[in-house]
């Protein structure tokens, strides 16, 4: 009886086993029949969630409309070129990444390479009150994207560091770590090198990264202030692995005949290494730069062609080139997507015959949203995007990474969840605990402050619907105004626009203007003077409301 059972037991598992094989071999043959295979390719779930994640911020920076116009003006350019040769600008991995048809994107991306809770380093240069303004935007971009945990490196005059790191610091974002280096250490180091760039003296301050950074930090990603990211920072992190052992520097080819001195009668450019290289996105090996003697290899290349060139017309840009130029082993070659500059005369727009191409855009003119650009609609509607974006939707944790340690933040944290949602005052409470987001002197602040013993500041506090104030203010009040406005990422913006177009607020570089981002129901009258009160620079304030208006001659009665 018990073998008998045996028997049975064994023809039950072959009968199943011939079962699942005949459906097998009837699913391959129908998907034979079909030239295709029913199996998924290994990547499909990969590139549905990137697609996903893609139309997600298409959907947001542009209309359907757009997005079929650009779609068939790339198409048109790209009919246009098609000569079978290779694309200009474009590496080899460009070209022909998967071994395929040559295009500049692959059906199937590579997989990610860097771990989930890697800490990605981000350098950059930032001076002035403008450019503070302008990184919030990169940095708005990167966060957007992100999935790493982030350490940003700042190299900054005064002004910034005050700005960046009051934002920072009241923005509070989760695994995002930041430290600030002071620039005029750094000048002596550069100061020497004559430049003609709109950038000043901060525009050679990447040239001495091996220097200004901790010497245990072995690489960095390198950016300008200029750029947005339209994809992932990871993605770029990643290419340092491609790196052969020789190579250093990563670089995007400039995409304008600049170094190629054709561009006007007696252009007389660096020297580069044909078309040269663009300096908005590096990465830099710190350790084997180090290890070359960077800095003395750098300045005996500057003072070589000083000589001859008098001075330089891209800041560090035309150092680096000289640089690759003598030693061409040192440069790593980025795709053209990692950059897509749109600049004047740029070739840009055969970097990218997809939206999906696009991964980091730098406004790289002087003319900036400005600039000439057969697709520049829809790259200013992307940077429009992350503009105004609301900086306080960035606050998503990284889950299955532990976060930096933040004292404040989980201190804030604690007291949240201390509060009794029962509590008839609970609301009051949360917003009492509640941090806001603070952006010191949004626009250019130029009052010094004299010696004056009776020195007085017109201090207030104002919401966008009171911007109509502000000109009648400054035209009653001589003096210096420190004003706090509430208002969200996107009035800022219009608030921005407003005042550069008045004659009045755009005259009067005494007036500070601190932006309190909006966040809860309530209005945080009590912050928002203290605010305005706390970055004042005379022994006196003059505390008022918005609506009241002074007398002419306020400000020299009182003092």
């Amino acid at each position: 009886m018990f073998r008998s059972w045996r028997m049975k037991l064994k023809l039950l598992l072959a009968t199943v086993t011939l079962a699942i094989l005949l459906s097998w071999l009837y699913l391959f043959v129908g998907s034979l029949e079909y030239g295709r295979f029913l199996l998924l390719p290994p990547c499909v779930g990969e590139q549905a969630s990137r697609d996903v994640e893609r139309e997600a911020l298409a959907s947001r920076v542009h209309r359907v409309e757009e997005n079929q116009q650009l779609r068939l003006q790339l198409g048109q350019a790209q009919a246009e070129g098609s000569d079978g040769s290779p694309q200009w600008g474009a590496s080899a991995e460009d070209r022909n990444p998967s071994g395929g048809d040559g295009s500049n994107h692959t059906a199937c991306p590579k997989q990610r390479t860097v771990h989930k809770c890697e800490l990605l380093h981000v350098a950059i240069v930032c001076a002035g009150h403008n450019a503070s303004r302008d990184v919030v935007t990169l940095v708005k971009s990167i966060l957007f994207h992100r999935k790493n945990p982030l350490h940003f490196h700042f190299i900054t005059d005064s002004v910034a560091h005050q700005i960046l790191q009051t934002l920072f610091q009241s923005w509070m974002v989760p695994s995002v770590h930041v430290s600030f280096y002071n620039a005029n250490d750094l000048k002596a180091e550069v100061s020497w090198i004559p430049n003609k760039h709109y950038s000043g003296i901060y525009g050679l301050m990447k040239l001495t990264l091996t220097k200004a950074l901790p010497s245990n930090l072995s690489k960095v990603i390198v950016l300008d202030t200029d750029i947005t990211f339209a994809t992932d920072i990871a993605e770029l992190w990643a290419v340092f692995g491609k790196f052969s052992e020789k190579q250093v520097i990563g670089l995007v080819e400039n995409q304008s005949d600049w170094y190629l001195g054709n561009l006007w009668k007696n252009h007389k450019p660096w020297p580069a290494l044909g078309r040269g290289f663009n300096t908005g996105v590096i990465l830099l090996l710190l350790d084997r730069l180090r290890r070359l003697g960077w800095e003395q290899m750098w300045r005996l290349t500057a003072e070589r062609e000083l000589m001859s060139m008098l001075s330089t017309s891209l800041a560090d840009q035309d150092i680096f080139n000289a640089v690759i130029k003598q030693d061409p082993s040192l440069v790593y070659r980025l795709p053209c997507f990692w950059n897509v500059q749109l600049s004047d005369h740029t070739r840009s727009e055969q970097c990218y015959t997809e939206l999906s191409d696009l991964k980091v855009i730098h406004w790289n003119s002087p003319k900036k949203l400005r600039v000439k650009n057969k697709h520049v609609e829809f790259f200013r509607n992307l940077y429009l995007t992350f503009l105004e974006y609301d900086g306080n939707l960035l606050h998503r944790e990284l889950f299955g990474c532990a976060s930096l340690p933040s004292p404040p933040r989980d201190q804030l944290q604690r007291a949240l969840e201390d509060l009794d949602e029962d509590d008839p005052c609970y609301d009051f409470r949360q917003q009492h605990l509640m941090q806001h987001r603070i952006h010191l002197f949004f626009l250019q602040y130029e009052f010094l402050a004299l010696p004056n013993p009776t020195d007085v500041t017109l201090v207030a506090q104002l919401s966008m619907d009171r911007l109509q104030m502000l000109e009648a203010i400054c035209r009653h009040w001589a003096g210096p105004i420190s004003l706090a406005l509430y208002m969200s990422d996107a009035e800022a913006q219009q608030f921005l626009r407003y005042a550069q177009a008045s004659e009045v607020l755009s005259a009067h570089r005494n007036v500070a203007y601190h932006i309190v981002y909006k966040e809860g129901q309530f209005y945080p009258i009590n912050l928002l003077r203290n605010v305005a009160l706390a970055n004042t620079q005379t022994p006196y304030v003059f505390l008022t409301d918005i609506d009241f208006l002074p007398m002419y001659g306020l400000y020299d009665y009182l003092r």
